[in-house]
């Protein structure tokens, strides 16, 4: 195949990926024989479409931890709201809380106790619009450039603004999570981000879909003993449950969706 076909040859690579196989930039040119540079553009296009996650050499394919924050925020709706009606009884009133960019914690904003005088601060553009539409809570936005992955700026400006706050309570977001890795993220800056915000919380929570205990992440944000909570869905099985509780956190159970 040649560069006479772009678009075969685009569709090729996409195939693979859908298929979960990560691709190098310099096998894809020795195959096609092109330059890597036409490869480039043919994974910078697949990584606009939404279809892959661009890496140094070449690219990954997309899974629902890794998807952008844009296509997360309809995936499983009622587990996420299931968490987050499991951190209400955390919440203390008057608490500055900061909700890291996540599709989980996007769920907290809809439960939030009213009239508790409550302070919300974060990094997402979408939890930040979320807030707002809630004239009972103060909103907090933490600026710098926004990272199209994470759906929120994690960048240096955003880690500075971070460490001028006193946070009661921080709801870190995760990638990844296992009793040996603690939390991690996939992007270095995004992690960077996360702990500097765990420096700055009194208190700190993990709210855990089950199936990010499955996956894995580049990037440790955090052991599990700087974590205070995890809070996981009634699903996960009772021997990790106590793994994670000998970890360090306290481990919260939530119920069942309201759709079981």
């Amino acid at each position: 195949m040649n560069d006479d076909i772009p678009l075969a040859r685009r569709d090729e690579i996409a195939n693979r990926l859908a298929q979960g196989q990560p691709v190098v930039a310099a096998a894809l040119a020795a195959e096609f024989n092109i330059s890597e540079d036409a490869i480039r553009r043919d994974l910078r296009a697949l990584a606009t479409e939404g279809r892959c996650r661009r890496v140094y050499g070449g690219a990954l394919p997309i899974t629902p931890a890794s998807a952008p924050m844009a296509a997360r925020m309809d995936l499983a709706r009622e587990r996420k709201s299931a968490l987050a009606r499991a951190a209400v009884p955390l919440i203390q009133s008057g608490e500055l809380l900061f909700l890291d960019s996540g599709s989980t914690n996007l769920a907290l904003v809809d439960v939030l106790p009213e009239e508790s005088e409550l302070t919300v601060a974060t990094n997402s553009i979408d939890i930040a619009a979320a807030v707002l539409r809630r004239s009972d809570l103060h909103l907090i936005m933490i600026g710098g450039s926004v990272d199209p992955a994470v759906g929120g700026c994690v960048d240096a400006s955003a880690v500075e603004a971070i460490a001028q706050l006193n946070i009661d309570r921080c709801f870190i977001g995760s990638c990844a999570i296992s009793p040996k890795s603690g939390i991690s993220a996939f992007g270095l800056a995004d992690a960077t981000f996360k702990r500097a915000v765990l420096a700055a919380s009194e208190h700190s929570v993990v709210l855990a879909l089950t199936d990010k205990f499955d996956a894995r992440a580049p990037h440790r944000v955090a052991t599990l003993k700087a974590i205070e909570c995890v809070i996981v869905e009634h699903d996960l099985p009772r021997a990790e449950r106590t793994a994670l509780s000998k970890s360090g956190p306290s481990v919260v159970k939530a119920e069942p969706p309201a759709s079981l």
